[in-house]
């Protein structure tokens, strides 16, 4: 195998270990063993089970990314958000076992500016595509995007620690909470928050 293929299959076969036996089975030679590598190989490449953790996270996180940049080429900045909603779905229900591993290590793992890039990338491509709607963008778009991306994430992280597999439902619910939240207050309704 050429280095690009070993990498590739090594980090797979993170995926896979992770996914079938969890952090209790997730070792480097389970890794190796199911990468057709020997551990040295693993070695040569990952110097240990946190930095192939990270290249996992990389790796899935480069998916979402690139459905973010395609949201963004979306004829209108709805149908941009939509598309930012089915994303984040589709990132947690392709592989939900492994999403939610990831998810903790994300925060175990000393992540924080790779995760943080990756916030204000998504948070980005929200105020581009508030500014594109029809209606009266918020007064604080990046304030406005910060909020929809938490409403989401915290959305769609909970359905995948209650195992939710109905990924309709749940683009469903996160656009209703989304776009709700972009709905200006009109007098009457609301009464409580306009107080």
């Amino acid at each position: 195998m050429r280095s690009a293929e070993t990498v590739a299959c090594i980090i797979e076969a993170a995926a896979r270990i992770l996914e079938e036996r969890g952090f209790a089975g997730y070792t480097t030679n389970a890794v190796a063993e199911k990468a057709g590598v020997g551990v040295g190989s693993l070695y040569q490449y990952f110097p240990g089970k946190d930095a192939l953790t990270a290249a996992l996270i990389e790796r899935e996180t480069a998916v979402l990314l690139d459905d973010v940049a395609e949201a963004e080429r979306a004829a209108s900045g709805a149908q941009g958000l939509k598309q930012l909603i089915r994303a984040a779905v589709a990132h947690q229900m392709r592989r939900p076992a492994l999403a939610r591993l990831l998810d903790f290590e994300e925060q175990r793992l000393p992540l924080e500016l790779e995760v943080g890039r990756v916030s204000f990338r998504l948070e980005q491509a929200i105020v581009r595509l508030l500014a594109r709607m029809a209606q009266e963008s918020p007064a604080d778009p990046q304030q406005a995007a910060a909020d929809m991306l938490a409403i989401c994430k915290g959305m769609v992280d909970a359905a995948g620690q209650r195992g939710e597999t109905d990924a309709a439902s749940l683009e469903g619910r996160v656009a209703r909470a989304i776009f709700g939240y972009l709905e200006p207050l009109r007098p009457g309704r609301d009464a409580a928050l306009e107080a």
